[in-house]
């Protein structure tokens, strides 16, 4: 493992390269390869180390770290062209993939809050510096102040554990269940709820996704969302007891707020944060499948943390075409889309067809186990899943056929052409997609 981090940190020092941008994307795609092939699929913790280690779970979020990195700096070719701080925003990228292999690695309840809270600084410098809107400033303050001070009972939370249990290791703490204490389960898990982001809890997601450039976004919504996903299953290991009596609360907000959150998204008149909102419905539902603690539920739910990063961060590359096409992300005036760049509306049916959960994708197979899972816990929760699952298919069709289908924008006075660039970028989302359905073990958590 340390010597993984080490290549990864190996590609700080070439910066005096020439071509600096073209070998930063090789190097990651590379490294991907090499993660996903050298690896043995060992099941308990390997390459392990005082501070750093790895099983399964962290294992598949590090590849997806990887894989989304490589293909935001594919994406944001536009963005490096035309932009006078180039190494800057090469480092921030870098430093932000390094800062989730960290965290994602790491043994040390510490030194996992440590990492998690340094991937707000080049998130929140990505979507300052490229940002397309004035608005980006508060967009900033938003996601800075919402995951910052929730995180801060954590951090109290972390150390109350090291005062009694006399260590902070996640593999030692694993098994010891905590049965009595109600504000220390609060203060460990509320961070994550944050980060996920939960309903009530989520306005931060849909200013920042908005207001990020394409990096930025395909980022939030392929990895940091994930990180509180990875926090709760690992502080779940250790709140069992409490998590039995006290979960159902979360769950009644989160089947509540996905059923709110998919009428948000009909209303929708902008692009981004249409997507922005259907990622909240869909962590919403990842949210409930996790907390009912069934094995269904926690393997369900990481699949469709994995899918979802891959299908999100798709969808937010395919706004970003259009964008960069017709200079507006309105969907009055991206209608008609069919007449113009056809090839490209075969990607937003395969990608708008994944997001609604259809065969033969990742998402397909997450979903059954949520939606297995909730069932089990509460015969009630069925008419919020019914809902949540009515609506989320009604705001994808309406996305795909509002951009679509229509009258062409007067305005449009030009051809329109697509790069091979952004084809493989979509290819490369949509693949492992739905490539990884026939290796799901790859996906399942052996807990």
């Amino acid at each position: 493992m340390l010597k993984f981090i080490f290549g990864v940190m190996f590609i700080f020092f070439m910066f005096f390269y020439k071509n600096i941008f073209w070998l930063m994307q090789n190097l990651l795609f590379m490294f991907s390869f090499i993660f996903m092939l050298k690896i043995s699929f060992n099941y308990y913790f390997c390459s392990i180390s005082y501070y750093f280690g790895m099983d399964m779970m962290s294992y598949s979020l590090i590849l997806l770290s990887l894989w989304i990195c490589s293909l935001m700096l594919m994406a944001s070719e536009k963005v490096y062209k035309f932009n006078n701080y180039k190494n800057l925003f090469l480092f921030m990228i870098l430093f932000l993939l390094l800062m989730l292999i960290f965290t994602f690695s790491s043994m040390s309840m510490f030194m996992f809050y440590l990492f998690f809270e340094s991937s707000l600084i080049p998130t929140l410098f990505l979507i300052l510096g490229w940002g397309y809107q004035p608005e980006r400033l508060q967009a900033g303050i938003y996601l800075l102040f919402y995951t910052l001070l929730a995180s801060l009972p954590l951090l109290i939370g972390i150390f109350y554990i090291e005062s009694e249990m006399k260590t902070m290791s996640i593999y030692l703490l694993s098994y010891k269940f905590m049965c009595n204490y109600n504000f220390l389960y609060l203060c460990l898990v509320f961070a994550f709820l944050v980060k996920m982001p939960m309903f009530l809890v989520h306005l931060w997601l849909p200013k920042a996704h908005v207001e990020a450039p394409i990096s930025g976004s395909m980022i939030l919504a392929g990895v940091l969302l994930k990180l509180g996903g990875y926090g709760l299953l690992r502080v779940f290991s250790m709140l069992q007891i409490l998590g039995m009596k006290l979960n159902f609360f979360w769950i009644s907000i989160s089947l509540v707020g996905g059923v709110l959150v998919s009428l948000i998204c009909l209303f929708q008149m902008d692009l981004k944060s249409l997507i922005a909102y259907s990622s909240v419905v869909h962590m919403s539902i990842v949210l409930s499948g996790m907390l009912t603690m069934s094995y269904w539920g926690l393997n369900g739910s990481y699949i469709l943390m994995i899918a979802h990063g891959l299908c999100s961060s798709g969808l937010f590359c395919l706004a970003n075409i259009s964008y960069e096409q017709m200079m507006s992300r309105s969907m009055l005036i991206n209608k008609g889309m069919l007449n113009l760049m056809p090839s490209l509306s075969m990607w937003w049916f395969l990608l708008c067809s994944s997001n609604m959960a259809a065969p033969p994708t990742l998402n397909l197979l997450g979903e059954i186990s949520l939606l297995n899972s909730i069932v089990s816990w509460s015969w009630l929760s069925m008419i919020m899943l019914c809902l949540i699952s009515f609506f989320s298919a009604a705001y994808t069709l309406y996305l795909f056929s509002y951009s679509q289908h229509g009258k062409i924008y007067s305005g449009i006075n030009y051809m329109f052409f697509n790069f091979n660039r952004e084809y493989l970028l979509l290819i490369l989302h949509w693949l492992p997609l739905n490539l990884l359905i026939m290796k799901s073990n790859f996906c399942i958590l052996w807990i």
